[in-house]
Order: structure tokens, then sequence, then C-alpha cells
């Protein structure tokens, strides 16, 4: 193997494992949240809830199945196709996943706090507080990180 071949192997080893470690932190997160958004509809007080919090529970249950199903696929992915020497093609991949399931975990920890808010407020300062909640997610996990490296970029064509 060169000494190029060599380095390449040890650039998608070390980004490999820093997707696998990132993507431990979200999937700790995501399943706790999983279970607690389970839980609610065993509890008494859920039979007499408003359809719109059934709803607005249901989706948020989804969004957050979805999100473990996304931020789960890069480990079940590398432990399938390691051996087959495809670690370039599980990174790529694992990268989509993991920002699909980010997008999905924003949108389940949205759910969770309008559902909080419903609760706690309800009616339109329930959803002005939802609002806020996905524009700090969005903006925190997507909008800024993309902000900076399109200015990263153009700072690069100065």
């Amino acid at each position: 193997m060169s000494e190029a071949e060599e380095s390449d192997q040890r650039r998608l080893a070390r980004n490999l494992n820093e997707l696998l470690q990132e993507l431990r932190v979200a999937q700790a997160g995501v399943q706790i949240l999983f279970g607690f958004l389970l839980s609610i509809a065993f509890t008494g007080k859920y039979a007499s809830v408003s359809g719109y919090i059934r709803i607005t529970h249901l989706v948020t249950v989804l969004c957050a199945a979805v999100a473990v199903a996304f931020l789960t696929a890069p480990a079940a992915w590398h432990r399938v196709l390691f051996r087959q020497g495809r670690r370039e093609e599980v990174v790529r991949s694992g990268n989509t996943f993991a920002l699909t399931g980010l997008a999905f975990l924003a949108l389940a920890m949205t759910g969770t706090v309008l559902l909080l808010a419903e609760v706690i407020l309800g009616g339109w300062p329930a959803v002005v507080v939802g609002v806020l909640a996905f524009v700090v997610f969005a903006g925190l996990w997507f909008v800024l990180p993309i902000a900076s490296a399109h200015g990263a970029q153009d700072g690069e064509r100065s």
C-alpha cells in the first residue's frame, strides 16, 4: 500500500470514528426523548386531551422514531460493510444520515416543547414558544454552521 493510500485510509478511519462519536451523543438524547414521549400515551390524563394534542404528540413521536432510525443507521452500515472495504461509502452515507437524523431530532424537540407549552400556556403563546424552539434548533444546528461555511468560502475567494 502506498503512503498516499495509507494516509487516505487513516483519514477515512478518523472521519468514521468522529462520526460515530458524534452520533453517540445524539443517540442517547433522542432515545431518552423517545421513551419519554412513548410513556405519555399511557398516563391517565392522556385520555382527556384534545385531538390537537394527540396529533401533535403522534407527529412528535414519529419524528423521534425517524431520528433514532437515521442516527443509528451509520453504526449499522459500518457493522454490515466494514469488512468489505467500503469505509468511504459508510462515511459519506453516515454524514447524510446524521444530518437527516438531526433534522428530525430538531422537529421532535420542537414538538416536545410545543406539547409542554400547550399544557402550561395553551393557545397562541404555546405556538410562539414552539416556533421559538424551532428557530433555536434550526439556527444553531443548521443555519449558523451553513452560514459559517459560506463565510469561510467567501473569505478564501478574497
